[in-house]
């Protein structure tokens, strides 16, 4: 059941709450804050890796050659759906002048 919760719901959870957050700060202040939150994330969603592999292996002895793959799949999965989403939100929302100068 641990597995299940740290290694694939966590995650996911993790990731789902950046999402939400990273495209209203895209919406809301723009495509550069929004790409520099991105940029600070990594920072955040690595801190929480490290938090969800202590808590796993180190708090409850979850098995290392079973939770890490799992925990790190749903993460990077995740991140990889994450970064797609938020490069949408940033492309809806580039500047006039910017996408005037942008090479096609």
């Amino acid at each position: 059941m641990w597995y299940v919760i740290l290694g694939i719901l966590a995650p996911i959870i993790l990731n789902l709450m950046h999402l939400v957050l990273g495209i209203w700060i895209t919406v809301a202040r723009g495509s550069v804050i929004g790409l520099g939150f991105s940029a600070a994330g990594f920072l955040t969603k690595t801190i929480g890796m490290i938090f969800l592999t202590w808590l796993g292996i180190g708090y409850f002895g979850l098995d290392v050659r079973i939770y890490m793959p799992i925990l790190t799949f749903f993460w990077f999965f995740t991140h990889i759906v994450e970064a797609f989403v938020i490069k949408h939100y940033i492309e809806q929302n580039v500047p006039e002048f910017l996408q005037r100068i942008q090479i096609k």
